[in-house]
């Protein structure tokens, strides 16, 4: 029932509002006994999803962000994972490090760039984005995201990686690396680019962070950082049980 009450006032004034950047938060001072108004879920998930992405992109993007979370840390390309362990076999281990952790660094300097396309995308959000969002899945701001974001962060990401991966060696490591292992006999050759496969991992790596904090919003209280999130939140949890 709450659900469909939701629903049906998103729905009702869809016509006359078509824009999310034209929501204006409510009042820091909400009441959490009624259910929210359009202004209110616009507001919040406003909030949630400026407040999600910022934390996302501020993590990854700092020492180590990266290079010390096991869940998005870059790793050798599936197809020259054959190559790594053959190298490091003949005692290149120093080698195959260095290009691992180049690859982490550049991805952490470009996840800097993230922040202002992720609130470009929130701006442009309609009515209909908020509703299939708040009472979508609970990936639904990740998979907006996704389809609004994908392409214009890898226009952003790709050269700032391959400044990166030239400033901090990956590209000389892995150059080399693939150099190596080609000299061997019988061995299918590795392609010495690797700034592509390091600007879709490291956008790999941001939306998996995304969904995590999305997931925290939704499922705890004490991730929603303001009152109207409250309010929306709760709200949208038990309208969806």
């Amino acid at each position: 029932m709450k659900k469909a009450f939701l629903l049906c006032g998103l729905l009702a004034i869809s016509i006359s509002l078509s824009s999310f950047d034209g929501f204006k938060p409510a009042p820091a001072k909400v009441s959490l006994q009624s259910g929210p108004s359009v202004l209110e879920i616009g507001g919040a998930l406003k909030q949630a999803l400026e407040q999600g992405t910022a934390k996302s992109s501020d993590q990854l993007s700092a020492v180590n962000g990266f290079f010390g979370n096991a869940a998005v840390k870059i790793l050798f390309p599936p197809e020259a994972q054959k190559a790594e362990s053959t190298l490091r076999r003949l005692g290149m281990n120093k080698l195959c490090d260095n290009v691992i952790l180049s690859l982490n660094r550049a991805a952490e300097s470009a996840a800097k760039e993230a922040k202002p396309i992720f609130i470009a995308a929130i701006k442009k959000m309609t009515l209909k984005d908020v509703s299939d969002i708040l009472m979508g899945q609970k990936d639904a701001a990740t998979q907006y995201f996704k389809r609004t974001t994908t392409a214009e962060l890898a226009a952003k990401f790709k050269p700032v990686i391959k400044v990166n991966l030239d400033k901090v060696g990956a590209t000389k490591y892995y150059g080399t690396a693939a150099s190596e292992y080609n000299k061997l006999p019988f061995v299918k050759h590795m392609n010495p680019d690797i700034s592509d496969y390091a600007t879709q991992k490291t956008i790999d790596g941001l939306f998996l962070e995304i969904a995590k904090e999305e997931l925290n919003i939704r499922q705890n209280l004490t991730a929603r950082s303001t009152p109207l999130m409250q309010k929306v939140f709760t709200f949208a949890q038990k309208a969806t049980k």
